[in-house]
């Protein structure tokens, strides 16, 4: 499997994982990811190079989004302060469920930050998915905190408030990586309001 930048003809793809997603999340009683998000907020997170597909063959197997832009209200500014790069909207397809793809993505995102000379790989998980918070804490994510206050990009309260982080690291992830070098991430700066690469 490949892993290569999303482009605007992968939009469609990236907007069904979403719905797909949403749909499994549903049967397991959370309701993430139930709201639709904003297309063209997500066609500016791939038009800015911050989308990524893993290929399988011709199939799209998981999409992860990385990106050195922190969403408005959830990180301190000390925190802000420390090289970071942040992943969100990762999705596996349920026709590749089971391999590990999360885990091998997650490698990966860390191993391009660490590339970017980031101190920390970071994210926000949906707030009251308790299953997909321990998954992340069993990928080695400690939790900082969880942030309640604020608004989602796609409107509503905000609901992706459990914040994690580990560090930064080279790691063997299996993927033929096609996606340029890591240099250009440019990891930390400013928040920025309604970010285009959230999960909300």
């Amino acid at each position: 499997m490949k892993i290569t930048p999303a482009v605007p003809d992968d939009l469609p793809k990236l907007l069904a994982f979403r719905e797909e997603a949403a749909a499994w999340l549903g049967k397991l009683g959370t309701d993430q990811w139930s709201r639709p998000y904003p297309a063209d907020l997500l066609l500016a997170t791939i038009e800015s190079g911050g989308v990524f597909m893993v290929r399988d063959g011709e199939v799209t197997a998981a999409t992860i989004t990385l990106t050195p832009d922190a969403e408005e209200g959830l990180w301190a500014e000390a925190e802000l302060s420390e090289p970071s790069m942040f992943v969100n909207k990762l999705t596996v397809a349920r026709t590749h469920a089971g391999r590990n793809l999360g885990g091998r993505l997650l490698d990966w995102a860390g191993d391009r930050a660490f590339q970017a000379q980031a101190k920390w790989l970071r994210l926000d998980a949906w707030t009251t998915n308790e299953g997909l918070q321990q998954f992340y804490l069993r990928q080695g994510f400690e939790h900082v905190r969880t942030v309640r206050q604020g608004g989602a990009v796609n409107g509503g309260p905000r609901v992706s408030g459990w914040l994690a982080q580990r560090p930064a690291r080279p790691a063997e992830h299996g993927f033929v990586d096609e996606v340029p070098g890591a240099a250009h991430l440019r990891p930390g700066g400013p928040p920025r309001r309604h970010s285009a690469g959230r999960s909300g």
